[in-house]
């Protein structure tokens, strides 16, 4: 690495790599506990919040997934209450819908009920193991043999979420950089040196919050590269308005549990378009939205990394039926066929995508909780995929205490 020529351009306290909705919230919960530090927040887009933040589900979850204990059980149920709190704070709108997670074949009901009594562990407010007739009374239209009804789960538009948070950093003396990519950082004693198209931020503390660049930006710093982010693309279908009466509000199937994701499920949006999916494929590059959209440098870091390649001979199978369904609208729309018979495939038209920075370790395992990962004046946020938009006002608060400790502010 070039060593980079301090130039003094401009100084701060405290520097956050990243403005989505996590690094945003980290900037905020700093800013109310030290209002005296400077701060800057930097992002290499001409927005905030243009990834992950944008392009999700903007579901409000209420941790039921999560192993007990966990990081992300702990912060996603108290998230979730603390994001609506700020939402009635701020006058966001967000609509309490309720979720039911739907078993479809007697296979799935052990799995279910394991799902139902770790909900319970984790404190979910108000949830309900349920059966046919009640699941009909909520979604008319779907079928199952038993269900989970978590009444509490939620929507927002996270985009507007992220945007009152940099407001609030704004309000609170702190700077958002916009078109400040960081494209070299070097640590020289107490002192941490960020390269950017604007010019040279120099900084006491550094803290990343880089999604789907995670393992990259941490590089930087002289961080090693695992848990390597691998990006996955999750494509949407929306009802057409004809179809729309079929579905009231989120209708999950029963997860896999050797993967994070939550299989293709339906989503009310907050201006009352129903959202099917995402499914979970290879992303071609780190931005790619499209599935033409090819990044070479980035498609060959992924499958030439060794834990991508156990992952994918460990669960080839599952892979190919993704990638599948991927390329037929017929496959996709029978998944959600499993739960709403009714819905068809001339009944949707194609959405949007998304793309989860899913972290994956050397020996082919998917990192499954959050990480947070401290050295010296550095703080790297290495893994926040789902639910850290729900946990983001808790991450902060996690990343801020950590930082109190770490740095002496």
């Amino acid at each position: 690495m070039n060593a980079i020529v301090p130039q003094h351009d401009r100084r701060v306290d405290l520097a956050i790599v990243g403005a989505g909705i996590v690094g945003l919230a980290t900037a905020r919960a700093l800013l109310q506990r030290y209002p005296a530090l400077r701060l800057a927040v930097l992002d290499k887009e001409p927005a905030i919040a243009q990834h992950q933040t944008g392009r999700n589900s903007g579901v409000i979850h209420s941790g039921l997934y999560y192993k007990p204990g966990s990081l992300k059980a702990r912060l996603c149920v108290q998230g979730a209450a603390a994001m609506m709190r700020y939402c009635d704070e701020r006058s966001i709108p967000y609509n309490v819908c309720g979720k039911v997670v739907v078993a479809t074949s007697e296979d799935e009901l052990p799995r279910l009920r394991e799902l139902y009594q770790r909900g319970l562990a984790n404190g979910i407010p108000q949830l309900e193991l349920i059966g046919p007739e009640r699941l009909r009374e909520l979604e008319p239209h779907a079928v199952g043999l038993q269900a989970i009804y978590s009444p509490r789960t939620a929507i927002v538009d996270y985009g507007r979420v992220a945007q009152c948070y940099a407001n609030d950093i704004r309000a609170m003396g702190g700077e958002v950089l916009t078109g400040h990519e960081v494209r070299q950082i070097e640590r020289t004693g107490q002192r941490v040196w960020l390269e950017t198209p604007a010019g040279m931020l120099e900084t006491r503390f550094l803290i990343t919050c880089a999604g789907v660049y995670a393992d990259r930006v941490a590089t930087l710093s002289g961080a090693p590269r695992e848990p390597r982010i691998v990006p996955f693309r999750g494509d949407y279908y929306i009802l057409k308005p004809e179809q729309r009466h079929l579905i009231n509000a989120l209708i999950y199937p029963v997860p896999d549990p050797a993967f994070p994701f939550l299989g293709v499920h339906s989503t009310l949006k907050m201006d009352g378009s129903m959202w099917l999916g995402p499914n979970a494929v290879l992303a071609f590059g780190r931005e790619g939205y499209g599935r033409w959209d090819v990044n070479i440098p980035d498609l060959a870091d992924a499958v030439g990394y060794r834990g991508f390649q156990r992952l994918a001979r460990s669960y080839w199978q599952v892979g190919l039926a993704e990638m599948l369904r991927d390329w037929s609208k017929t496959r996709f729309v029978a998944a959600v066929q499993r739960f709403v018979p009714e819905v068809t495939a001339a009944g949707v038209v194609e959405g949007p995508a998304g793309i989860r920075a899913q972290a994956l370790a050397l020996d082919g395992s998917m990192v499954d909780d959050f990480v947070f990962h401290q050295d010296g004046p550095v703080i790297h946020v290495r893994n926040a995929p789902s639910p850290a938009a729900t946990s983001s006002l808790m991450i902060g608060a996690q990343i801020s205490d950590m930082a109190a400790e770490s740095f002496g502010l």
